[in-house]
């Protein structure tokens, strides 16, 4: 087991190195982006672009600009924004991750109990009038964009009905730290977190319920009946557990994705100043440190977030451990 994990743990390096150098390559050598020019301006003079590349260290050979740039960004920290003169943009992009771990960790949380308690519903009510309803609330909830759906959410709790009893508790748009304020931080949250669970709660309940009913048709079932167990036992102790090695796969995909920023959306219409928010900010404004960095944050955590996954798989199941 020790040497599996090691295994994927040397995996999971070389592609972050290789990610690290893909992302560098892109936004610094490719054919016509010259980050000296973005840096000088339009009418920018020949001497003056020079000046800047020299000043930047874009004159030197590409793998003391890459080794330079890893410098700056995992051990320095030490990079600055090309559009904001002096802006550290590592302690920018550490900053922001506090607000899109709160964000997606409380989301994570409410979808996962939420879908679970939908999925076993479903798949115990098999092809119940309760069973089809929870199908369609779930196929409306994938229906509607994470956008949409936060602009109504605003639309009703930040406007019309903000002064009445029910949404009267609602903060106004924005974030705030749980150390300083643990009240705050949940109440500004609330609206968020279900905007964004809403959507996943409908594909992990339909995705857990059809795993469920798959795994009551196996032999294994048919034995703990035959050893006449209950049926709400063999559900629960039985095919609930087996169907969750899916459940995990999905959980730890998404999960990765959203940390690193998929959560754009959400941050940008509830103005929470997250990875997201960070990386859309960035790109209007063609900051190519920020954009980097933030880039490869993201794909760094996805990169994390399946080695996690696999390594649970490593502890669960002993058959991966000599795949």
């Amino acid at each position: 087991m020790i040497y599996a994990i090691l295994r994927r743990f040397g995996q999971m390096l070389f592609v972050m190195f290789g990610i690290s150098v893909i992302v560098f390559l892109i936004f610094f050598a490719t054919p016509g982006s010259d980050p000296a020019a973005r840096i000088a301006g339009r009418n920018a003079s020949p001497e003056v672009l020079e000046a800047v590349r020299h000043s930047f260290g874009f004159d030197r050979p590409l793998y003391v600009q890459y080794g330079l740039m890893m410098q700056k960004i995992f051990i320095t920290g030490d990079l600055t924004s090309f559009v904001n003169r002096g802006w550290k943009v590592v302690p920018a992009v550490i900053d922001a991750i506090p607000v899109t771990l709160s964000l997606v960790f409380g989301a994570a949380i409410l979808w996962v109990v939420v879908s679970v308690i939908i999925g076993i519903v479903a798949a115990a009510t098999r092809d119940s009038w309760l069973d089809k309803l929870l199908m369609a609330l779930g196929l409306i909830g994938i229906s509607m964009p994470v956008y949409w759906l936060g602009e109504v959410m605003n639309l009703i709790t930040q406007s019309r009905y903000h002064d009445s009893w029910l949404f009267s508790w609602v903060p106004p748009l924005g974030y705030k730290p749980l150390m300083s304020d643990p009240k705050g931080w949940f109440l500004t949250l609330v609206i968020p977190w279900i905007t964004l669970a809403v959507l996943y709660i409908g594909i992990y309940g339909r995705v857990l319920r059809a795993a469920i009913i798959e795994s009551m048709q196996e032999d294994f079932i048919r034995t703990a009946r035959a050893k006449g167990l209950s049926e709400s036992r063999i559900l629960l102790r039985h095919g609930l557990r087996t169907s969750l090695i899916s459940f995990v796969t999905l959980f730890g995909l998404d999960f990765g994705a959203l940390v690193g920023g998929s959560a754009l959306l959400t941050e940008v219409v509830f103005g929470l100043n997250g990875i997201g928010k960070l990386t859309y900010d960035a790109m209007q404004n063609l900051d190519l440190p920020m954009i980097m960095t933030t880039v490869m944050y993201a794909s760094m955590f996805v990169v994390i977030a399946n080695a996690v996954v696999d390594f649970v798989y490593i502890l669960l199941d002993p058959r991966v451990r000599t795949s």
